[in-house]
């Protein structure tokens, strides 16, 4: 077993307490499910001079939540669009508020947490559509918001950082907001199946193959998942893309996807850091109250903003 003794305990907790897989349940049970559990392992909310909620319009008419997290009041900040995850069907802004405060108090930079419109109701590209969006319309009115356009990052975990990586490559190859960095936690970047992480770690820790096809029934036809705007490692051309800080846990069935993803980044001239937390399973970040990992890899992403940013 190559968990650590607090991530095995944490396991052990969440199997006694016996709650219904989310591939049993309905999407709106399931996010309800993962809403009410959110924070029992998070670090409590940080408090912050500014969270705002915000309104951001999508192509399509529809306005979009989002929550703007600052550090200081001080104008002119470099901002994180930040994406949540949840297998493109749950997660919300409160799920994530918890790890979107602590990047901005950690990194000294804002954070803005996207709710981007869900699966089934929502199938694909609209989560990509909506994260393309609400990035163009940070970058045309962050200093209306009083932050820096010219200093903008993408960011997010698991199908959120999915979405980050996908759009980082869609602007590099077809134009669009010059991004600072690509912060990653655990994204599946395609073609998974293949993968030994995906056979090692499928079943029994925490992100199963049964959740992960659930997700992706919901989200996607199947004849359309090599689409990079939801594998990105099937892109063409990676070339120009954002530097990217790649966040990873040991025990999870992305992390050889995401390792992949961060080859084909460097083969292309990208600077790629990437970082292993041995023995820790997906969502491991959102755990700091009970695994110091969470805090550790907290503090290595807020680290690479402030690089970033040159801050």
């Amino acid at each position: 077993m190559k968990l650590t003794p607090q991530m095995q305990g944490v396991l052990e907790r969440i199997h006694r307490a016996a709650r219904p897989p989310f591939y049993t349940l309905t999407p709106v049970a399931a996010r309800a499910a993962y809403l009410a559990g959110s924070e029992i392992l998070d670090l409590p909310r940080a408090a912050l001079p500014r969270v705002e909620n915000l309104q951001v319009p999508a192509r399509d008419g529809h306005a979009l939540a989002a929550r703007l997290y600052a550090p200081s009041l001080d104008t002119g900040l470099p901002v994180l669009l930040y994406l949540h995850g949840g297998g493109f069907t749950i997660g919300s802004v409160d799920t994530h508020d918890s790890l979107c405060r602590q990047l901005a108090l950690l990194s000294g930079a804002a954070v803005l947490s996207l709710d981007y419109r869900l699966a089934p109701e929502w199938r694909f590209p609209v989560a990509f559509e909506d994260t393309l969006d609400a990035l163009h319309w940070l970058a045309a009115g962050a200093e209306a918001l009083g932050l820096d356009g010219t200093r903008i990052a993408i960011g997010g975990d698991s199908a959120g950082g999915t979405l980050a990586a996908a759009t980082a490559v869609h602007v590099a190859r077809h134009g669009g907001p010059a991004l600072a960095l690509q912060l990653l936690f655990y994204p599946g970047c395609g073609e998974l199946e293949g993968t030994a992480s995906y056979h090692l770690y499928g079943n029994g820790y925490l992100l199963d193959v049964t959740t992960i096809d659930w997700f992706f029934e919901q989200t996607i036809d199947r004849h359309a998942r090599h689409d990079p705007r939801f594998a990105p490692r099937c892109a063409d051309e990676v070339e120009g893309a954002a530097p990217a800080w790649i966040g990873l846990a040991e025990c999870d069935p992305l992390t050889d996807s995401a390792v992949a993803y961060g080859d084909q980044l460097r083969a292309a001239g990208v600077p790629v850091e990437l970082e292993i937390w041995r023995g820790v399973v997906h969502d491991f970040i959102k755990m700091g109250r009970a695994i110091p990992e969470a805090g550790r890899a907290h503090a290595a992403a807020a680290q690479a903003l402030r690089a970033a940013f040159s801050i």
